[in-house]
């Protein structure tokens, strides 16, 4: 059986109780233990606690030395775009000039200027652009990530890119209905493209399917459609919601049961209080209403009126090239008024309970899986406190290192 022991840190901080997602007062509750060791063995968490209380080890344990390190869990990025080809430099040129994203969206940029290189590269350079971004994440302590299609909205292109992030060793979710493509004429004959040509496929591929419900898009009709048909292929269910404008994506997120209603940078309170009474995920990306001068999702309101919410990064080539959680965290405790001990949470345990996988990451506990990010800092905080900076020492994944900052 293969160890690994880390010793001698000065700090492990891990989310509290058990069961996902946490909600309310839940998802301040921390575990925290000083002077500290974690081991692992085969590719799990076989015990944590107080170095005075480590027990004799017999056999073969390789040993990182942990002294002056914090450690908190593998960090769990539930909600990204790694699979593209080229980059949009220019368009970000033009909007910090002014342009907006819906004016790039309607003269052919947007969404629509990543499908063309996509589906212009080939399936090796899609699959090792996603291998690179995945770099790019693990980097920042994320060892757990969902990663989704969307760039291709063809049928071959689509399957490569959930091809491609499982080969990436990510969870793969289906985006047929990011946008309509030009060769369509409107939405309702894309989408019968979709559901008849490219779903039984996918189905096979993905975990899930999401949607962008938003004017210009597809509405909530459309969009019910979609997921419905999804869902009866055995495809959990996810919406990209209320970006721009309240649509309707939280009352239909509700009403089918979906697992998140990801960005809420427009969600009243309305759409708070119907969230916070339900079983659907909010997925928060900080890092995107950033980017584009969006407002704030309303973070706060949505954890005091009891909702489960998580964070991610938004990776993508247009609206969110930023591949860091820390970052996220720090805007969310900056930006969005949650605590760190919040912020921990829904980028973990909750993160994790939106891609069906919080029964085994999100938590430094005997029997979860092995991934752990140690952190150049005596106090777990730095994660968030540290706004941009090189704050991740090492990574462990499965109880293996799979990242260590050069010094």
């Amino acid at each position: 059986m293969s160890r690994l022991l880390v010793r001698d840190l000065a700090q492990v901080a891990s989310p509290a109780g058990s069961g996902t997602p946490l909600r309310g007062a839940d998802l301040r509750r921390l575990e925290s233990i000083e002077h500290a060791y974690v081991l692992c063995g085969d590719g799990a968490i076989e015990g944590v606690g107080r170095m005075r209380d480590l027990p004799a080890l017999e056999g073969e344990v390789e040993e990182i030395d942990g002294s002056g390190l914090s450690a908190v869990p593998g960090l769990v990025d539930c909600h990204t775009h790694p699979c593209f080809a080229g980059d949009r430099v220019h368009e970000f040129s033009l909007r910090a000039g002014g342009a907006s994203y819906e004016e790039l969206h309607a003269t052919g940029g947007g969404i629509l200027s990543t499908v063309r290189a996509t589906r212009a590269a080939t399936a090796e350079e899609l699959t090792a652009a996603t291998l690179r971004h995945r770099g790019w994440m693990r980097a920042h302590g994320t060892t757990t990530f969902e990663g989704k299609s969307g760039y291709g909205l063809d049928r071959d292109t689509e399957l490569v890119q959930l091809e491609a992030v499982r080969a990436a060793g990510g969870v793969p979710t289906w985006l047929g209905a990011h946008t309509v493509p030009p060769e369509f004429d409107g939405a309702d004959a894309y989408l019968d493209f979709l559901l008849a040509d490219v779903l039984p496929d996918a189905a096979r591929l993905a975990e899930a399917a999401d949607v962008f419900l938003e004017h210009g898009s597809f509405d909530a009709a459309q969009a019910r459609r979609y997921l419905v048909a999804c869902r009866s292929a055995g495809l959990a269910l996810r919406l990209h919601g209320d970006q721009f404008s309240e649509c309707g994506a939280i009352p239909l997120a509700v009403e089918l049961g979906a697992r998140s209603v990801d960005h809420l940078e427009a969600t009243g309170p309305e759409g708070v209080a119907m969230l916070a009474a339900s079983g659907v995920v909010g997925v928060l990306l900080p890092a995107s209403a950033l980017f584009l001068g969006r407002p704030m999702p309303p973070a706060r309101a949505l954890v005091d009126a009891g909702a489960a919410v998580a964070l991610a990064t938004d990776f993508n080539p247009g609206s969110a090239y930023c591949e860091s959680l820390p970052l996220a965290l720090s805007l969310a405790c900056t930006q969005m008024r949650l605590s760190p001990e919040e912020a921990l949470a829904a980028a973990t345990v909750n993160a994790a309970h939106v891609l069906d996988r919080g029964d085994r990451c999100g938590r430094i506990r005997p029997g979860c899986r092995a991934d752990i990010v140690l952190l150049d800092a005596s106090d777990w905080r730095h994660l968030a406190y540290h706004f941009g900076g090189d704050v991740v020492h090492t990574v462990i994944e499965g109880g293996s290192v799979v990242f260590r900052r050069r010094a």
